[in-house]
């Protein structure tokens, strides 16, 4: 053996030693080390696991970072309760054998809503969102039947209270929605909570204190029994928001020979257990990262509320629908409420034709108090008039017709697609009536008009019908058409047909108001394109109404104090009971689909009480 020297011998019997006891020598503190992962971000409420699941696997001391106590096991699953930034370690007798940053923020509630959901409604986060909502809402109802309504509604109870406080068990960057589902016959209800157990207990003294019955289930959740004897609700938790299943007690039972829809693949049934599993068995993104959720995420504005909708999957019977899914953002300032909506379908609707704007609205006495327009192609709408061909609708309508020796396709030829209706209010007519009777009795102008293609067929259709009546008419010939004169429970009611359009004027003549491009003015006071070319609209002005009643400082037969007077009472009833100055709502095509705006305009200085707060 050739001579080396001891020391050398020495040092390598003790490299030996060392690598053979390795790290489970006494004191080899280094040797362990928990597993980590980089530093990253995570969900609140959502469990974090660490550490090895290997079998025998040393115990770690971890350290969340959170405030919460310390756990001993060889691993570690946490759920943080808050956004923030957390140092977690993991300790071995003592020594730091691991450390990780976990930055964690708000879990999003459509991660939390199970992707097979068919409608959400949601607030994305409840701090500026709710309350804005709530003081609309008050102002629009007032604070005594708001904060009865809101405390009422399910988990809004324990929202209100949490926001009044600054503090609580809700968290306020989360969300609170409702949610469908295709097998569960009723609706889930989701709020983002930060102390779950503390948020089942007050919403479970809430619900009891309204006479519910609550009694826990032996697995977390709790069995709520409703105070009308309906089905039972069910109340849990699942990675920190909070669920409350209600289920439609009131569903329809199919009757013996009663025909099933074929959309209903598989019946939906009232089991608060479906709802629980489909949340229970929720992976990954849940809704939000749904294609069709993304595509129409895209094509709305953003805002304090969403609704989303998917399209019911046609049956093999069923003849499939154009339409795949709807989506609405709505923005809620302290007097106005906007809706910016899109549908989406699978091919044009209406087959992408448009029909002109109504004739009427361009040229018509300025100033209605309400308005609706139909732009669409002739044949969509005969489908409305007289339902879509081959219906039982249809084939009776064409059926009596014929019977009467008519043609029923050159009537339906006759639309030219265009229909529009405008209502004038008659302040002084009805502050007289007011006035003498004590009673407010409507006083007022309708105006419906079409457009027409041929009057012919309408006018053999109005004789037809008109000859062997029972009602007193008058009939004039006019250059083209013909004019039907008559009186309907005291007012004179007027019907002209022309080459190109038939208008009905029921009520007093609007002979003494300015006119002017009703539809113009209709569109710089709603803003957008309502009221054009190939847009269905509706908007009701009770801000004219008012307009029009304060701008009476005279009407014949009446003094100027019983006219003040009455003015006075009818306008504190208006602000009283109708704090509604303006809605509308037009629907127009797109591409890909169709548009949809809305809003709702409240009185300046509505009442508001802030009652919830």
């Amino acid at each position: 053996m050739p001579l080396v020297p001891r020391s050398v011998r020495s040092s390598a019997a003790l490299l030996v030693l060392m690598a053979a006891v390795g790290p489970w020598a006494s004191g080899c503190r280094r040797a362990i080390r928990a597993e980590m992962g980089e530093d990253r971000v995570v969900e609140a409420g959502v469990p974090v696991e660490l550490g090895s699941r290997e079998e025998g696997a040393p115990v770690l001391s971890w350290e969340p970072g959170d405030g919460t106590p310390s756990v001993q096991s060889p691993r570690l699953s946490h759920a943080f309760a808050r956004p923030g930034v957390y140092s977690v370690r993991a300790l071995h007798e003592g020594q730091e054998v691991g450390r990780v940053q976990l930055t964690v923020v708000p879990r999003p509630l459509l991660r939390a809503v199970p992707a097979e959901a068919q409608t959400v409604l949601w607030m994305p986060t409840l701090r500026g969102n709710m309350e804005a909502l709530v003081d609309f809402y008050e102002r629009l109802v007032g604070p005594e039947e708001s904060e009865n309504a809101l405390r009422d509604a399910p988990l809004v109870a324990l929202v209100l209270e949490s926001l009044a406080q600054s503090s609580g068990v809700v968290d306020p960057e989360e969300g609170f929605g409702l949610f469908l589902l295709p097998a569960f016959d009723g609706v889930v209800a989701l709020l983002g909570v930060t102390e779950p157990e503390a948020a089942m207990q007050a919403v479970a003294q809430e619900l009891e204190s309204s006479g519910h019955q609550v009694s826990p289930t032996g697995d977390g959740a709790m069995r709520v029994i409703p105070a009308d004897s309906g089905e039972p609700m069910l109340l849990f938790v699942d990675r920190g928001y909070l669920y409350l299943a209600i289920p439609d007690s009131d569903a329809d039972e199919v009757e013996p020979g009663e025909p099933v829809s074929v959309l209903a693949v598989e019946p939906a049934i009232a089991d608060v257990e479906v709802a629980r599993g489909a949340v229970r068995d929720l992976k990954g993104p849940g809704l939000s990262e749904s294609a069709l959720y993304q595509e129409l995420r895209a094509k709305v504005a953003e805002g304090h509320v969403y609704l989303y909708s998917s399209a019911l999957k046609a049956g093999a019977e069923e003849k499939e629908s154009p339409v795949r899914g709807f989506m609405a953002s709505l923005v809620v300032q302290s007097e106005r409420m906007t809706l910016d909506g899109f549908l989406a379908s699978s091919r044009p609707l209406f087959q992408g034709a448009n029909a002109p704007a109504s004739a009427l609205l361009a040229d018509s006495a300025l100033g209605p108090v309400a308005a609706a327009q139909l732009s669409v192609p002739p044949e969509e709408l005969a489908k409305l008039v007289f339902g879509a061909p081959g219906s039982p609708l249809r084939e009776r309508v064409v059926e009596r017709w014929r019977s009467r020796g008519l043609d029923p396709e050159a009537l339906l030829k006759a639309l030219r697609g265009d229909v529009a209706v405008l209502v004038y209010f008659d302040a002084p007519g009805f502050l007289k009536s007011f006035v003498q009777s004590h009673r407010p009795e409507p006083r007022g102008t309708v105006l419906i008009d079409a457009g027409l293609t041929s009057a012919e067929p309408v006018l053999r259709l109005l004789d037809e019908h008109l000859d062997g009546s029972l009602l007193r008419f008058r009939v004039e010939n006019v250059p083209g058409g013909k004019v039907y004169r008559t009186m309907l429970r005291g007012f004179p009611v007027q019907l002209m047909v022309g080459a190109q359009r038939a208008t009905l004027l029921a009520g007093e003549p609007l002979d003494g108001r300015p006119r002017g491009d009703v539809g113009r003015a209709l569109r710089e006071r709603l803003g957008g394109e309502a009221f054009g070319a190939g847009h269905q609209s509706l908007m009701a002005d009770l801000g004219q109404l008012r307009a029009d009643l304060d701008a009476q400082h005279s009407v014949p037969g009446v003094t100027a104090e019983r006219l003040a007077s009455a003015q006075g009472l009818v306008k504190a009833v208006l602000e009283r009971f109708l704090p509604l100055d303006s809605a509308f709502m037009d629907f127009s095509l797109a591409e890909g689909g169709a548009r949809l705006k809305g809003g709702l305009r409240l009185r300046e200085g509505a009442r508001s009480g802030q009652g919830w707060r």
